[in-house]
């Protein structure tokens, strides 16, 4: 018996979950985290908190985060929302439109996390 091919768009779609999403981007975002360079004897900061929308082939991202202070704001939101983005879309397909940051608290040097 010989099968026959069947189109694309006749065999159904992967849906993910926006809940699934926003896992993947606290991890991606506990990653780019990790990876920036924060000084000596400084942890990262804890995982971001995550909230996705997905419709379609797209996705929305909101991550809150914690960054230690002094630190360059721009530039580490820059590259955090960078990081997420391309992690976030080569995990699950989707096209990552956006990236909102929201900053939760800055972690004074020397605090180990904690404000006093």
């Amino acid at each position: 018996m010989t099968r026959q091919a069947v189109a694309a768009r006749e065999r159904g779609a992967t849906v993910i979950p926006d809940r699934v999403v926003a896992r993947i981007a606290a991890r991606a975002g506990r990653e780019a985290l990790a990876a920036q360079q924060y000084g000596p004897a400084r942890p990262a900061p804890p995982t971001p908190d995550a909230s996705a929308h997905v419709h379609g082939g797209f996705a929305r991202i909101r991550l809150a985060v914690e960054l230690p202070y002094p630190v360059d704001l721009a530039a580490a939101a820059r590259e955090l929302q960078r990081q997420v983005t391309r992690r976030v879309g080569r995990l699950t397909g989707l096209e990552v439109t956006e990236v909102a940051l929201a900053i939760r608290r800055l972690l004074p040097e020397g605090s180990g996390g904690r404000v006093h």
